[in-house]
């Protein structure tokens, strides 16, 4: 069971049939993934709440989001293979970004590119 899978496949759902909020369950990489979709405005923010003793998510959602999906197996890319997976997993140079799991935290492509390290492959979004 992938919890962040389900997240990601929620949030597509949601934007795609036009809603404005969604419910995910509560992970670190969930809320790290979603801070960095954040910071890109692809999502306007979220709420932590707990539902019979389970934390969950509500995502205020702001419906720019073209496509979205889980890359796997999450791939070991080094700070030279971004532009190659960039160009695969984004239809455009400047359209979409992918994030990516680093020792320094959850990072969009855009952020790797300018501190020159590398990291797992975890969502693409545009």
């Amino acid at each position: 069971m992938d919890r962040l899978a389900d997240a990601i496949n929620t949030i597509k759902t949601n934007e795609y049939i036009g809603r404005q909020d969604c419910i995910v369950y509560s992970t670190k990489l969930i809320r790290a993934v979603l801070d960095a979709m954040k910071r890109e405005g692809y999502i306007v923010g979220y709420d932590e709440f707990v539902d019979r003793s389970i934390k969950k998510l509500k995502i205020a959602l702001s419906n720019k989001v073209n496509d979205i999906g889980v890359i796997k197996p999450r791939f070991s890319i080094k700070k030279e293979d971004i532009l190659k997976y960039e160009m695969r997993y984004v239809p455009s140079k400047d359209f979409g970004t992918l994030i990516v799991s680093t020792p320094e935290g959850v990072m969009t492509s855009k952020e790797l590119k300018g501190k020159n390290i590398g990291g797992r492959l975890l969502v693409y979004v545009y």
